[in-house]
């Protein structure tokens, strides 16, 4: 009886703690949208995913633009490295306008918060 007790118990905290982890985390977003509707993600946390068209960087840091197939965005990462052209990536991060590097300006883009996830 006690062995059944104990496994109820774990099965609720591990149910408990996953539903917490999924509930922080963004729904992903389609690039399209974010670009129709600007203020309406503007300074809050997104996950988009896309391939890699451009991107540029030193020493971990840099800038990338994806494209999902509904528009393109900037990803702006300064922890994280920048992937390759070509690369399949999710990116989670918050959106900014007026982002700058290397000497360029871009007018919004998504600060990158998380660690990316790369597609095979």
């Amino acid at each position: 009886m006690f062995k059944n007790h104990a496994s109820r118990i774990s099965l609720m905290v591990l149910v408990g703690v996953a539903s917490l982890c999924l509930m922080g985390c963004p729904q992903r977003t389609s690039i399209g949208r974010i670009n129709r509707e600007p203020g309406r993600y503007a300074g809050r946390e997104v996950a988009v995913a896309g391939r890699v068209v451009n991107s540029f960087g030193a020493l971990g840091t840099g800038v990338f633009e994806i494209e999902d197939g509904t528009g393109r965005l900037w990803i702006f990462s300064d922890r994280w490295g920048v992937p390759g052209r070509g690369a399949e990536i999710g990116v989670t991060g918050r959106l900014e306008n007026g982002v700058s590097f290397g000497g360029r300006n871009f007018a919004m883009a998504l600060r990158q918060t998380g660690r990316p996830h790369y597609r095979d």
